[in-house]
């Protein structure tokens, strides 16, 4: 198990140094471990339940999720999904995904679709109007700012990513 520890703590492919990838929004890894599933569960409940650990964590079947403290939670820090099971080899498969909590990271794919949806209107409205002889300026403006308002949600997303990169790490 302390292989398995060392290993998370030394990720070194979704995060590279001092360098974010720019690509990957939720960095994953995949560890397979000799110990049964059990055990595994086990040894993680024992580290976290550890008075040297300050993470919070919640243990239901094969999921661990551990989060930061409340007295050091920012608005942009991650989340360690940790999945322990079986694959078609019986050995045991630890699966682990980084990112923002769930509930940032649905209203950040909201805004996302509601960007979408809103430049599909304003392209239907601006052609519309375009085809008809109607004034069409204002759907036109709208449509062409919204691949810029997606633009600047990626940049948000990449910033959020930067602020949570030293709790990532950690």
């Amino acid at each position: 198990m302390v292989k398995l520890i060392a290993k998370i703590k030394n990720m070194n492919k979704p995060i590279h140094g001092n360098q974010l990838n720019k690509i990957v929004l939720k960095p994953r890894f995949k560890i397979v471990v000799e110990k049964p599933v059990a055990a595994v569960i086990e040894t993680f409940k024992e580290k976290l339940e550890n008075n040297e650990c300050d993470y919070v964590s919640k243990i239901i079947d094969n999921h661990i999720v551990v989060d930061v403290p409340k007295e050091r939670e920012k608005y942009w820090s991650p989340q360690l999904h940790v999945e322990v099971e079986k694959n078609a080899a019986n050995e045991t498969v630890v699966k682990g995904i980084l990112g923002p909590k769930p509930k940032v990271w649905t209203f950040f794919m909201f805004l996302h679709f509601m960007v979408a949806i809103a430049f599909f209107v304003f392209f239907v409205v601006f052609y519309s109007r375009w085809s008809i002889g109607q004034d069409y300026h204002f759907a036109m403006y709208m449509t062409m700012a919204m691949p810029v308002v997606w633009v600047l949600l990626y940049f948000a997303g990449q910033l959020g990513k930067k602020f949570g990169y030293d709790q990532m790490v950690e």
